[in-house]
């Protein structure tokens, strides 16, 4: 069998989840693409060679009776609308990070996806599937170090483009953090609170750089993110977990090291796509295998998305405040609590 897929948004993201599932995946074929630049997906039409209708708009593409899912990887804006209409469709959607720009948005998907009765949603959270986390979420599934106390955490960038702006570094970038670190400890949070360092002369003027970000959970563990967007030296993520009996760090990348000239020293990534290359493909063919094989979705859920707007909202008003900020949640319904039966789409 082979899943048929519809792509809508054809801009960096989407182009690279086309080009993954026609070139290095198994399982899936795209058959329909759309975007609001129509040039921009002719184009990815002609560059990968794909037998796709291209379509004026998600309304018409997610209509196509042909397509099985939807890939929704356009402006985070426009990202709530297409996927209440696919689930209104009855289409599997994996859908890049953010669910809905709003909590309120989020909910909506939840309620809608619980209205059909079955998962039809996975978000784009792809740190779940970075061999690194899997290895640090297995020992303290195995309580290799006991209960976890402290966190310390680092995402950085060697540049962000001018558009950044400060409440990016929270929507875009520590959103992953916000769902890895949750995922990893199972424990949700309850307050956030933002503080400014001393900023690089590197920061364009409009732009508050570094961050930190520290976020309190229900059971007491105190996490701390530093963002740092222009630390110049490349991109670099870090994850550190102190337990009641030990420590765990994630690896770094696997790196050649070089000897020379009096030195050891090893390459750094410079940006996310070759950092979590392999996450998104392992990503990708668990949610086609997935559909095929058992026809439902299980990756992170349209919930872990409501969890991580919220979670978002609170930091960027902490941003403001300068102050602790509470996180409420609304409780998670039983329907994202337990295993449920394949969805049985009808297309």
């Amino acid at each position: 069998m082979t899943l048929k897929i519809g792509v809508i948004g054809t801009g960096a993201i989407g182009r690279d989840h086309i080009r993954r599932v026609t070139k290095s995946l198994a399982g899936a074929e795209i058959i329909a693409v759309t975007d609001v630049n129509q040039q921009a997906a002719e184009a990815v039409i002609k560059e990968f060679k794909l037998n796709a209708t291209l379509y004026k708009d998600d309304v018409d593409l997610i209509q196509d009776s042909r397509i099985e899912a939807v890939f929704i990887t356009s402006w985070g804006q426009a990202h709530e609308s297409s996927v209440l209409k696919a689930i209104e469709a009855k289409k599997f959607v994996f859908c890049e990070k953010p669910l809905a720009t709003t909590a309120e948005g989020c909910m909506r998907i939840v309620e809608a996806e619980m209205a059909y009765g079955n998962p039809l949603v996975q978000v784009g959270f792809m740190r779940r599937y970075d061999s690194g986390y899997k290895k640090l979420k297995e020992a303290i599934d195995q309580n290799t170090i006991g209960e976890p106390l402290l966190m310390h955490c680092a995402h950085r960038n060697a540049n962000v483009a001018e558009r950044y702006s400060t409440d990016m570094a929270i929507h875009d970038t520590l959103i992953h953090e916000i769902d890895v670190l949750r995922w990893l400890i199972n424990d949700d949070y309850v307050s956030a609170q933002v503080f400014y360092p001393r900023k690089t002369k590197h920061a364009l003027p409009h732009l508050k750089d570094p961050q930190m970000v520290m976020l309190e959970t229900e059971s007491g563990v105190m996490i701390n993110v530093e963002i740092f967007v222009n630390c110049t030296y490349g991109y670099d993520i870090q994850c550190e977990i102190v337990g009641e009996e030990g420590l765990l760090r994630l690896p770094d990348e696997a790196h050649v090291q070089v000897r020379k000239g009096g030195q050891i020293g090893k390459e750094i990534g410079m940006d996310w796509q070759e950092r979590f290359a392999h996450a998104y493909d392992v990503e990708v063919q668990d949610f086609i295998d997935n559909v095929l094989d058992k026809g439902t979705v299980s990756g992170p859920t349209a919930w872990d998305g409501y969890i991580a707007a919220v979670t978002a909202d609170a930091c960027v008003k902490a941003q403001i405040s300068g102050v602790k900020e509470t996180i409420e949640l609304a409780q998670c319904p039983d329907f994202y609590k337990k295993e449920k039966p394949a969805a049985k789409v009808v297309y």
